[in-house]
């Protein structure tokens, strides 16, 4: 698939067809794959701030050379030793990267669907099918690798994040419950697409820093009813994902909206796409506010579900299906440390497998092998917590541990 690509989002191993800004300007000597960071410094230094990608011909790469990532301003730089060529051998190198580039097109994409969108123009659902389809196949394979990459998020993008997020829960909700592949696609159609109508949102209220009057709320709920006109002027939608994001926010009291729908109307699949909608805006960095840590998102969902606003036992299927501590999720360790989740373990769910990554007396970034914590005695989670507790943050985590190898 051929992407659109901002020149600070591109990464090595990336396939550039051209130049696509400034036009006319530059021109490459001929199509390939971006080798180094040298070359996409080369370019920023071009002024080049747009570069046409093909997806379908990327590839892994890692450099060999001495590499350095930012570290508190408290600490001088560590010194890296060169990352590991078996690239197999880290989880944060190969399958971190291409979740990330899915993660990044999707976005892209969905900038372009919201500009359609606020402009009255018809949106284009080839590439939404061809990306949506491309996570679920990433999900179905390795669900981890995107749970990983919804954690690295930006406060100022939550509406293009946010979208995209949800799709990628809804998909790995559906993978978990052994849904139809088919059925799963047009699912995660309808969530990429669920909050399209907050384009139409003016900019006063959708980002106010402060609690909205009611009277602004009333106009922000209006934008579940924008999304479902839009889609229902777009051809090539399917019902099943009209119905996800006409339901996302109706509630099984019938006190949701847009039209209040009792809960014998909410379909299963109505009634999963809330959970994920409101477990991302609960995690999530917001303007005007932070996001909770995933172990407190979890036990507000349950709240909800005591107050019959979600339905309680896909509210415990959805938590068994992220982990007690989501991969992608930060822990403290009872050794001081800071660690990364990487995996679950199924039949020991408050065990994940982790990777220590920070040290927290004396603060540093110090490389920790993973810890199975079923198998030890000695050392096992205190606390999750957020990395901007600590005046870390998300990319600067996966960054140092693609590194470490």
């Amino acid at each position: 698939m051929l992407i659109e690509h901002d020149i600070t989002d591109v990464c090595v191993g990336m396939y550039v067809v051209e130049i696509t800004e400034p036009k006319d300007t530059f021109s490459l000597a001929k199509p390939g794959v971006l080798k180094s960071e040298r070359v996409i410094e080369a370019l920023k230094r071009k002024s080049v701030t747009k570069l046409l990608i093909d997806t379908s011909k990327t590839e892994v790469i890692v450099e060999k050379s001495e590499q350095k990532i930012s570290v508190p301003k408290s600490q001088p730089p560590r010194k890296l030793t060169p990352a590991r060529t078996d690239v197999k051998a880290n989880f944060f190198n190969q399958e971190i990267v291409r979740a990330r580039q899915v993660f990044n097109e999707s976005k892209d994409i969905q900038k372009k669907l919201f500009h359609n969108a606020q402009h009255g123009l018809p949106l284009d659902m080839d590439p939404v099918q061809k990306i949506t389809a491309e996570s679920t196949d990433l999900i179905f394979n390795n669900p981890n690798a995107l749970s990983c990459v919804i954690n690295i998020r930006n406060k100022d993008e939550y509406l293009l994040e946010h979208s995209v997020s949800v799709s990628v829960l809804m998909t790995m909700f559906a993978v978990y419950k052994k849904i139809d592949k088919d059925i799963v696609n047009q699912l995660a159609i309808g969530a990429f697409l669920h909050d399209v109508g907050k384009i139409m949102i003016p900019d006063r209220i959708l980002n106010k820093p402060d609690k909205l009057t009611d009277e602004e709320f009333h106009i922000m709920k209006t934008h579940a009813s924008y999304s479902i006109e839009i889609m229902k002027s777009t051809p090539g939608i399917s019902p099943l994902s009209l119905e996800v994001a006409s339901l996302h926010h109706e509630k099984l009291n019938g006190l949701g909206y847009p039209f209040g729908v009792p809960a014998e109307k909410i379909t299963l699949y109505g009634r999963m796409i809330s959970i994920c909608d409101i477990y991302d805006a609960l995690t999530s960095h917001r303007c005007y506010k932070q996001g909770y840590a995933q172990v407190k998102a979890f036990s507000i969902l349950r709240a909800l579900a005591d107050k019959n606003e979600l339905d309680k036992d896909l509210v415990d299927q959805f938590i068994r299906c992220m982990g007690v501590y989501p991969v992608g999720s930060v822990v403290q360790l009872e050794s001081n440390r800071l660690a990364i989740v990487e995996g679950h373990n199924p039949k020991d769910p408050i065990r994940p497998l982790v990777r220590p990554f920070y040290h927290l007396k004396p603060e540093h970034f110090e490389a920790g092998n993973k810890i199975d914590l079923a198998t030890v005695t000695d050392d096992l989670i205190v606390k999750c917590v957020r990395a901007d507790d600590f005046n870390l943050n998300m990319e600067q985590i996966i960054e140092y541990l693609a590194h470490e190898g």
